[in-house]
């Protein structure tokens, strides 16, 4: 039996229940650092919205581990006073993932098992809810794996499986990940768009479950926008806010102002405060675009 660390985090549930119904999605970005986690925390808390904040199994492992950064969100939540919705979610987990992850406090947890058989995904999503029981964590499952690459894990872009969508929305997950033609990172210049003929199907077929839209970055607002309309509550961003953050740091280099030493440029927290800005405005982008804009 694992205890529930009581941090201020929620479960995906009541937003994602709430974007189906207002016909919009939240926005899940992935945290690398402070920095990032800061920013997603106080965008949200500025323009009254609900967030959830994604965290991969690499990124963890760069942050020591998830009891660091549930503990490190948690503060920062009491201090900066957040007071909207905030889902602390593992994203691509594996089993073991999942299960560490709930142990660190985590309100939220997709297990990635699209590269396994089905049988077995379905069986690990299975055992994971009997894990969760009636505590309110909300788990993501995967279906068709998503293009690109998310820590190792490789994929080629497959369109889900109908009935395989259907069989494993029957079971009490929060939100279905499903591979309509997205893929991780940056979107490459004879990519075909999304499939919103297998979108349809998805969603037809797996009730009142929601989809998630992972390879957020690079998709065209009309696709997003349609998207949203045929059942996507939810999209994952991280590779775009890591090139506005890596485009203003370098900006602020090239403009040599971390050679200033009378005002000390070369301070770390100066140098990254122009990335954690862009991380801001990105972020005020997408969630103004996604329509969960003061939806908290």
């Amino acid at each position: 039996m694992i205890t529930k660390i009581n941090y201020p985090f929620v479960s995906m549930k009541k937003m994602l229940a709430d974007a189906k119904i207002g016909n919009y999605a939240i926005a899940h970005i992935n945290t690398n650092n402070l920095e990032w986690t800061k920013a997603i925390l106080t965008t949200a808390q500025e323009t009254n919205t609900p967030i959830i904040i994604g965290l991969s199994e690499g990124a963890a492992k760069y942050q020591c581990g998830y009891k660091t950064v549930a503990a490190m969100t948690a503060a920062m939540m009491e201090n900066l006073k957040i007071t909207v919705p905030v889902a602390m979610h593992l994203d691509h987990g594996s089993y073991e993932a999942c299960i560490q992850a709930i142990e660190a406090g985590f309100s939220s947890i997709m297990f990635d098992g699209s590269h396994e058989p089905f049988a077995e995904n379905y069986q690990k999503v299975e055992q994971l809810l009997k894990i969760i029981g009636n505590r309110d964590i909300s788990l993501e499952a995967e279906v068709g794996t998503i293009g690109g690459e998310e820590d190792g894990v490789i994929g080629n872009g497959e369109l889900a499986d109908i009935d395989e969508c259907k069989k494993i929305s029957l079971l009490p997950i929060t939100v279905l990940a499903a591979g309509i033609g997205n893929i991780h990172g940056l979107y490459p210049d004879n990519w075909k768009g999304l499939n919103f003929e297998r979108l349809s199907q998805i969603s037809s077929v797996i009730g009142n479950i929601g989809v998630t839209l992972h390879g957020g970055t690079g998709i065209p607002d009309d696709q997003i926008k349609k998207a949203i309309e045929l059942g996507v509550v939810k999209i994952n961003v991280n590779t775009e806010c890591q090139v506005a953050f890596q485009e203003a740091v370098r900006k602020y280099i090239e403009d040599k102002k971390d050679l200033d030493k009378a005002k000390k440029g070369f301070d770390p927290r100066k140098l990254l405060k122009p990335g954690y800005e862009a991380i801001k405005s990105k972020i005020l982008e997408k969630i103004t675009l996604f329509g969960s804009l003061n939806k908290a």
